[in-house]
């Protein structure tokens, strides 16, 4: 197993920067996101990785070739890394949905566990789908630091999985700065429990 992953939160996109809900529709990096991801990747590129991986969301694939020009890696794609479907509510202001669906809304911040979005995904199903992803690519690498970019929050499940960081407001974009979290691996983690923190 790698010995650290690099969780690389993709740069903003103008549906962050507005308060919409992104989810899967295919939103490139904007202005404010493409220097995002060059303040990243000026600190990745200070310590290069050994492989670099990236979801196929288009903001991820945008921040993955500036990220992989930085460091001279060639970004590989995963499949499974899709950003949550968040269902109908994608493209929605978060305040649309908070006036139009408050109980719906209240209950998503309470406990994303327990309601999904209308035709959108369980945050189990999600976090399944993802464990099996890192799990798989966990597994490519014996030794070695490895970056894997992704959009937000999907950047958060990752971090919930593998470190149990709290997931926080699916919604809001984090102050982290940069969006780079380096969580290391221990051996004795096995596939087993990455796939059981689900």
């Amino acid at each position: 197993m790698a010995d650290s992953l690099v969780v690389i939160r993709s740069g903003a996109t103008e549906y962050d920067l507005h308060g919409r809900i992104r989810g899967r529709l295919s939103i490139p990096l904007c202005a404010a996101g493409i220097a995002e991801t060059h303040a990243a990747a000026d600190l990745l590129a200070v310590s290069v990785p050994t492989a670099l991986y990236t979801s196929t969301a288009a903001c991820a694939l945008h921040a993955s070739r500036i990220i992989g020009q930085a460091t001279r890696l060639v970004p590989r794609r995963l499949n499974h890394l899709e950003n949550l479907d968040q269902g109908l509510w994608e493209g929605m202001l978060v305040d649309d949905i908070r006036r139009r669906q408050p109980r719906l809304y209240r209950q998503w911040q309470e406990n994303p566990w327990a309601v999904s979005p209308p035709d959108g995904e369980l945050l189990d199903d999600a976090c399944d789908r993802v464990a099996t992803a890192l799990e798989r690519l966990l597994r490519r690498h014996a030794a070695g630091r490895i970056a894997l970019i992704v959009p937000e929050p999907l950047d958060r499940i990752v971090c919930w999985l593998l470190a149990g960081m709290p997931l926080g407001d699916l919604w809001s974009r984090e102050s982290r700065p940069l969006g780079i979290v380096e969580i290391p691996l221990h051996k004795q983690w096995t596939a087993e429990r990455v796939a059981g923190a689900v």
